[in-house]
């Protein structure tokens, strides 16, 4: 009897890896829940031995192990205001070499808040992070708790790109002299990048890689190493762009879409601003960013994938020129806040709605 005991026991200390399936226009799609019980979550990463990090908004830090959550100690202080708070965990490729964890988080600047990048140590084994270290925050000034951005991705340069909205102050996206309402493109140490576009500039900050962007809240590498970013608009003309070097994506000088007072923008483009290669009226609210390799649908290779905070569904873009393709839905994707692909192909997603994790795989 005893092995019984044990046997039941361990069963009803299980995690819950409940299946169900989305729904799109194709059929439904199986997903399994991974890990729930999460409060804000914002983002997540996988080591390089498959378990995951979670972050949320409040500061805290999760290592999910076969369902297990375990709370990582060592975050340092994090400004919890408005939108702001821990958002964006990055495990660069070199992981288990160095250690090293990249976070964007909102940190408090006089009486507001900018956006920061941090850096910290987790040993093998370890349930504490070591030694963390701001190493970038955004010029002071912003106002309020919006629109911190915070994507971070590493690319293919071995730099870290990391996205910032506007804080709410829509003219600061056009004014270099602030990082608001840009991509910044960094060195590990949080110091601008090598041939940065603005470098040596006295009107401008040398981080800027792009400006003119509002809120982006995704960002991904496509099969070729380009960097790409989703962004919230305002009521309409939330954007997905490919960034490019100096370049200028117009906001709010030009966007798809109306102002939430329901008024016109003053124009869709402008000489020497780029356009949207695709955009959403109304505005679903994206979030998080995936580019798919065609591990496990060799059909969707290439393919992008984003959240709506919005709406709750996780949308298909395809095709070139980009066009929106399929949309899939179901209570699992409730305020879907992040969407990875994992390292074994199946597409992985955050719901903050349902504070979940999924797998979808076929």
């Amino acid at each position: 009897m005893t092995f019984f005991r044990i046997l039941i026991t361990c069963l009803l200390m299980a995690p819950a890896a409940t299946a169900q399936t989305l729904e799109g226009p194709n059929g439904p799609v199986p997903v399994t829940r991974m890990a729930d019980g999460l409060t804000g979550p914002w983002s997540f990463g996988f080591l390089p031995d498959s378990t995951v990090i979670i972050t949320e908004k409040q500061g805290r830090l999760w290592h999910v192990t076969d369902g297990q959550k375990v709370e990582i100690g060592g975050v340092g202080p994090i400004a919890e205001v408005g939108q702001g708070g821990l958002l964006d965990v990055l495990v660069p490729r070199d992981f288990a070499q160095s250690r090293q964890l990249y976070f964007s988080h909102a940190v408090t600047q006089g009486g507001s808040a900018g956006t920061a990048l941090a850096v910290a140590t987790l040993p093998e084994g370890a349930d504490t992070l070591e030694d963390w270290r701001v190493i970038f925050q955004i010029t002071e000034g912003s106002q309020g708790g919006r629109h911190f951005g915070s994507r971070l991705v590493e690319g293919s340069d071995g730099l870290i790109y990391m996205t910032v909205g506007d804080r709410g102050d829509r003219p600061s996206a056009q004014d270099l002299g602030r990082e608001n309402g840009s991509v910044l493109r960094l060195t590990r140490d949080g110091a601008p990048a090598p041939g940065n576009p603005f470098a040596g500039d006295a009107d401008a900050q040398e981080a800027i890689w792009s400006y003119g962007h509002r809120n982006p809240q995704g960002a991904a590498l496509d099969l070729q190493g380009n960097l790409w970013v989703s962004e919230h608009g305002a009521k309409g003309g939330d954007e997905v762009n490919r960034v490019q070097k100096a370049a200028n994506f117009g906001w709010p000088e030009i966007s798809y879409g109306t102002h939430y007072s329901g008024e016109p923008f003053e124009a869709t483009s402008k000489p020497g601003m780029e356009q949207p290669e695709f955009y959403w009226d109304p505005s679903i609210a994206p979030s998080g960013l995936m580019i798919y390799s065609g591990a496990l649908w060799p059909e969707w290779e290439g393919d992008f994938f984003t959240g709506s905070l919005k709406f709750g569904f996780i949308s298909r873009l395809s095709g070139d020129p980009i066009e929106e393709v399929e949309r899939l839905e179901g209570p699992e994707t409730e305020r879907l806040r992040d969407i990875r692909e994992g390292p074994d192909g199946a597409i992985w997603f955050l719901s903050e709605g349902q504070g979940a994790l999924y797998r979808m795989a076929p």
